[in-house]
């Protein structure tokens, strides 16, 4: 269910510091941008051919 604000219920104990820390990162998503989403998905990448590896290591050995 969303209040009228189009947002989950929350039942903060610090409701103003829930709105600080979403302003934060709405701002460094849109300080960062494109670039941002990509070094995600390459740190994403990264970890899957890191547990792929370790996967393949168990089978093998």
């Amino acid at each position: 269910m969303l209040d009228q604000q189009h947002q989950p219920f929350a039942d903060s104990a610090d409701p103003h510091g829930a709105k600080a820390n979403y302003d934060v990162n709405t701002a460094k998503l849109h300080r960062e941008g494109v670039p941002g989403l990509w070094r995600q998905i390459s740190n994403l990448l990264i970890l899957t051919g890191i547990i792929a590896v370790i996967v393949l290591l168990f089978r093998l050995f």
